[in-house]
């Protein structure tokens, strides 16, 4: 057995990936338990914890230099070159193949594939309650901390647009309702509100989340 960070290492993850999957699982551990139906909290967790483990196939690592440090940019454009190298341009395919390649289980890999932006509509309509806190959590996630689904649309927005990975701006106010849609079926059935959860609510969490064995 290994620990999310010993994985993260083993992977070379960049620390503000490890973090914002961290702050991604942390939020998601947050509303499972405080959730008022049954839930398979761990999956829903180690989904979030390796979710985007192949991001840095799409980074324009450039964009954020703050986030290349201490190793530096041509560190992390070797380790980019090397993920390209061994599992393509894709990264959601890459990070299946790693998710697999950790042996995280069955359940959680399941969720980790349906997690992402693109994929709001069916989690909306046809998602679990585990396919929708994962994918809200997500989506409480910018770059530098938690913030509201709002928030992270605008972010999200600027931060894509004009690039490949950009959502077309006819797929994006689609795409958006059915994140305030899932939003809304999540906060019918917990104890907590949206606004109650930002970074001091999760603060300790993430660095128990490192510890992490499966």
């Amino acid at each position: 057995m290994k620990s999310a960070q010993q994985i993260y290492t083993d992977y070379k993850i960049m620390p503000t990936l490890q973090l914002h999957q961290l702050r991604v699982a942390s939020v998601a551990k947050l509303i499972c338990d405080n959730f008022d139906e049954k839930l398979d909290t761990e999956s829903v967790v180690l989904a979030c914890l390796f979710h985007d483990m192949a991001n840095i196939i799409k980074s324009e690592l450039e964009r954020f230099p703050d986030f290349l440090q201490p190793a530096g940019l041509e560190y992390w454009k070797s380790v980019k070159a090397d993920y390209l190298n061994k599992y393509g341009p894709d990264e959601h395919v890459a990070t299946v193949v790693i998710a697999r390649g950790i042996s995280l289980p069955d359940s959680a890999v399941s969720l980790l594939k349906r997690i992402g932006f693109s994929n709001l509509d069916k989690t909306d309509t046809e998602g679990t309650f585990e396919n929708k806190i994962c994918s809200y959590a997500d989506m409480r996630v910018g770059p530098y901390g938690v913030i509201s689904i709002e928030e992270r649309l605008s972010e999200g927005r600027k931060r894509y647009e004009g690039r490949k990975h950009f959502i077309t701006s006819d797929t994006f106010e689609p795409l958006s309702a059915h994140l305030r849609n899932i939003e809304k079926d999540i906060f019918t059935k917990t104890s907590i509100k949206p606004e109650e959860i930002d970074d001091e609510k999760i603060k300790e969490t993430p660095e128990t989340l490192r510890g992490v064995k499966f």
